[in-house]
């Protein structure tokens, strides 16, 4: 059996078998996102990271992505780190509504922001809140969340069913997970946001 063909601007990820929920898959790496209007998965692995599930339920499209704040700069709303996650969860609400989403009917799911490691600043704890500020900001309704913890997470979304499963996973084997997220802070602690993008 081949997967559905993927949207424009989405042809280079890599579809596998997910036998756990019958179906292909895709898995995002921190700082991608993902959107489809197939029956398929969308997976990753969080730690301090967060993801936003984004799906309109009556077009049947919806998409997942997978960003942490820079934590080079913590100040105010128009912080660079504000305007990176803002840039972050603007990205993939616009492309939801590019392929037929209505943004009065987005419903929005969240998980993530785990505190990786104890003791130091709570950068999950940050990603947190900013998702769900800025949702409640933009008046998007939030209509599920797992947030915060000690405990990396395993996420699964079905944006067809609509469906964000998690499973909480051992805190002791997160090295590889600790190694990508700290690799992909340095990259966007060092790089300028990624330019101006206004939800339409």
């Amino acid at each position: 059996m081949e997967p559905a063909p993927s949207l424009i601007g989405f042809e280079h990820y890599h579809r596998y078998w997910f036998r756990k929920c019958n179906c292909f898959a895709v898995k995002i790496k921190p700082g991608e996102f993902y959107v489809t209007r197939s029956a398929e998965a969308i997976t990753t692995v969080l730690g301090s990271c967060v993801a936003a599930c984004v799906r309109d339920p009556v077009a049947g499209v919806g998409g997942m992505n997978h960003f942490i704040l820079p934590d080079s700069d913590t100040g105010g709303a128009l912080s660079e780190s504000s305007r990176y996650g803002a840039y972050a969860m603007e990205q993939l609400i616009n492309e939801v509504m590019k392929f037929g989403g209505v943004r009065e009917r987005l419903e929005i799911k969240v998980t993530g922001g785990g505190n990786m490691m104890q003791g130091m600043s709570d950068i999950g704890a940050l990603n947190a809140k900013f998702v769900t500020d800025y949702l409640r900001m933009e008046g998007f309704r939030i209509v599920s969340s797992d947030l915060g913890g000690d405990n990396p997470r395993n996420v699964a979304y079905l944006p067809m069913e609509g469906r964000m499963l998690v499973k909480k996973l051992a805190t002791l084997h997160n090295s590889k997970l600790l190694a990508a997220e700290g690799q992909y802070q340095q990259r966007i602690d060092t790089g300028a946001v990624g330019g101006e993008v206004e939800l339409f």
